[in-house]
């Protein structure tokens, strides 16, 4: 049998084993990453949960702007009293599961004069002229889920046009700064359903499921690594590192030389 030594020193088994230790060690880190991603997605889960299920409390007031972060309070449940602006309603077009429609924006004035944007909800297409809806008038409370500016469009997605009025994302700054309203929140509101299940604006739409797929991901990057390893296990057994070579005839493995 040919020596190992000799076998283990060519260039084709130390490219092999390079190629298949880079492999192994790329799978099992992106595999090691799902796991951590898993972990951090489960945490947000947890903490959404507590945070929809929780009593509301009294929407954060001016001194509060500065510390608000997505991790600490977005979908915390609040409540917050006002006369609604009907005449600075924005709509922002959105898919739904009640097919395509719009949300209604409409910021709302609280009695210290700050200004708290609100998603009361969806309607559809042909709803949304606010002319073909009634609006609430004088002092409102709304109850919902505290939500962070969509400052970020999607991949793809259209930017906003302030100039012309037509947003595609519920970017708050972008919108209180062309409607002239200040002092306003950084935050806007997804207003609770209400008492009517067929009225519109529709509230209570807020999507507060996470996909979770990072299990599956880690699972397959660590079948990859096993399979390169598997891999690499029948190249050294085709090579005769272990066991005889399945890659010569008998008589030539005393003559590595010569097979070569």
């Amino acid at each position: 049998m040919a020596d190992r030594r000799s076998l283990i020193t060519r260039p084709r088994f130390l490219i092999v084993s390079a190629i298949a230790g880079l492999l192994t060690v790329g799978f099992v880190s992106l595999g090691a990453w799902q796991i951590e991603r898993l972990f951090w997605k489960m945490d947000i889960i947890h903490r959404v949960d507590a945070r929809v299920a929780a009593p509301a409390t009294p929407a954060p007031g001016p001194d509060s702007w500065g510390s608000i972060t997505q991790e600490a309070d977005e979908y915390r449940r609040v409540t917050l009293t006002g006369t609604f602006l009907n005449e600075d309603e924005v709509q922002i077009y959105t898919p739904t599961i009640l097919g395509p429609g719009y949300w209604v924006l409409t910021p709302l004035k609280r009695d210290d004069g700050t200004v708290v944007m609100v998603n009361r909800g969806f309607v559809p297409e042909e709803l949304k002229d606010p002319a073909k809806r009634t609006p609430p008038q004088g002092a409102v409370t709304v109850e919902g889920l505290l939500r962070m500016s969509e400052d970020r469009g999607w991949l793809f997605s259209r930017a906003n046009n302030p100039a012309e009025r037509k947003w595609y994302r519920r970017d708050i700054g972008s919108i209180t700064q062309a409607l002239g309203l200040a002092p306003a929140a950084p935050y806007f509101v997804d207003e609770s359903a209400g008492s009517d299940p067929k009225a519109w604006p529709r509230g209570g739409m807020t999507v507060v499921r996470f996909r979770n797929t990072h299990l599956s991901y880690a699972i397959t990057w660590f079948a990859m690594a096993a399979m390169t390893l598997f891999m690499y296990g029948i190249f050294l057994r085709f090579e005769g590192v272990f066991g005889r070579s399945r890659a010569r005839p008998a008589e030539y493995e005393a003559d590595d030389e010569e097979w070569e």
